[in-house]
């Protein structure tokens, strides 16, 4: 059993649990990237599905715009408002809004609270050990299964750098 704590009885059964239960963490970089936020899945035993309750800070943003290969991303926004980028489009999203981000959509995204009060949502995902995360704006890629991290300019076609015509 996990170290953090869950909603794990004596025999190992987890049971349900107000979220107040769940321990909040914080993600903070610079002054433009942060959040709080629950994990509410492992909190529950849950190891296929994540879902986060997430509060977002006026004038915060959540994460560089990225698309995911493998993983799936939804988001459901239950107070406040926020603005989500979607490749060059952007939306106002307020409480009852929901996205799905698929994988393998080729379309980046993130969101930004440009309002005044904080804004907290639920985001729900399947982790997958060998995702692929791009990120447009800087051309960064990286590669889950192996902790690292390329730029997207450095790939090569699938030929390059073999000379085809030397023999075996």
């Amino acid at each position: 059993m996990s170290s953090r704590p869950n909603s794990a009885d004596a025999d190992g059964v987890f049971q349900p649990f107000p979220i107040a239960e769940v321990p909040w963490e914080e993600f903070l970089h610079g002054k433009r990237f942060g959040m709080r936020f629950q994990h509410l899945s492992s909190f529950a035993g849950a190891t296929r599905i994540g879902v986060a309750n997430e509060v977002l800070a006026p004038g915060r943003q959540a994460n560089p715009l990225h698309y995911h290969l493998l993983e799936e991303e939804h988001v459901f926004v239950l107070e406040g408002s926020l603005t989500l980028r979607l490749g060059e489009k952007s939306y106002i999203m307020s409480p009852g809004h929901y996205v799905c981000f698929p994988a393998g959509q080729k379309v980046g995204h993130s969101l930004f609270n440009h309002t005044g009060e904080p804004c907290r949502y639920l985001i729900i995902g399947n982790p997958h050990p060998h995702d692929v995360a791009v990120f447009p704006e800087t051309g960064r890629v990286s590669v889950k299964l192996t902790g690292e991290a390329y730029r997207k300019s450095a790939t090569m076609d699938y030929w390059e750098d073999i000379d085809a015509d030397q023999p075996v």
